[in-house]
């Protein structure tokens, strides 16, 4: 997998939010934020594959 760095700028209090989601994972910021970011394009994935389906097989 082809990886590229990605720079923000964000919030004192969401980066201190973020650190703690992540050490209660025991993963660091890096990776709590990847793996998130992942899974939420999964769901949006998912979504939008479930309402083709509909579309195309009608609605339950």
């Amino acid at each position: 997998m082809r990886s590229e760095v990605l720079s923000l700028r964000i919030d004192g209090e969401l980066l201190d939010r973020l650190k703690n989601h992540a050490a209660k994972r025991g993963m660091s910021v890096q990776d709590y934020v990847v793996r998130t970011l992942i899974r939420d394009d999964f769901d949006e994935r998912f979504k939008t594959a479930v309402e083709e389906t509909e579309r195309f097989y009608g609605a339950a």
